[in-house]
């Protein structure tokens, strides 16, 4: 597996798994929200005893986390219109082992939360809303700042909402995001998603996003 994402082995709507990644059966166990984060959530306290299981799912308000987490944990899809105002914590099973998708919202209130829990999870989800260019920008350096202090941190970026007109592509998203200056020594990796209507499949891409972060978690571990 590469180690970047490079513009030239984008094809379709994603990037996966070199050799293919293990499809795990996923099952969907808990979705909370509060009006605000605690101080400190179990994981990120537990600061003596290791990295814990949690992906941390992260990404600006309205760029679709909470619909994404919900197809993920549940193969259906549900979609989420008012922004997180607060967190959603998702216990998913697999074959090998739980984990925990910690979403945190995404606007400017919440935004300073997201650095506490960055050290000690398995990997980090950003979501970017594809069709919403005015932002991007904003999701650039978010991105960036965020793990500009971790050279290892696995990161799965996926282009969201590739279904809406004028959504730019992951090609256009890679550049936009500057993707190819955050470092060699990382895993990264970028898939353009979308959800569709409420009550169906996920689509093709949201099974590429589960399968490969699916395989992540089973080599971080």
């Amino acid at each position: 597996m590469g180690s970047r994402l490079r513009p030239a082995a984008l094809w379709g709507a994603a990037l996966a798994v070199a050799g293919g990644a293990a499809v795990a059966a996923w099952a969907w166990v808990r979705l909370r929200s509060r009006a605000a984060p605690p101080a400190v959530l179990p994981a990120a306290a537990d600061q003596g005893k290791g990295r814990s299981k949690q992906i941390l799912v992260l990404g600006l308000d309205g760029a679709g986390k909470t619909s994404i987490l919900h197809s993920l944990a549940t193969n259906h899809v549900k979609r989420s219109v008012a922004p997180t105002e607060g967190f959603n914590a998702i216990c998913v099973n697999t074959e090998e082992s739980q984990m925990e998708f910690l979403e945190i919202g995404g606007s400017e209130s919440l935004r300073s939360y997201w650095k506490m829990y960055l050290p000690k999870v398995l990997l980090l989800i950003y979501v970017v809303d594809s069709a919403d260019h005015a932002r991007l920008p904003v999701a650039k350096q978010l991105l960036h700042q965020l793990i500009q202090s971790n050279s290892t941190l696995p990161v799965v970026v996926l282009a969201n909402k590739q279904d809406l007109e004028g959504a730019y592509c992951i090609t256009d998203i890679h550049d936009a995001l500057a993707l190819s200056d955050i470092g060699d020594e990382r895993k990264m990796f970028l898939i353009g998603t979308h959800v569709a209507e409420d009550g169906s499949e996920i689509s093709s891409s949201m099974k590429d996003a589960k399968e490969l972060i699916a395989q992540l978690v089973l080599e971080t571990q």
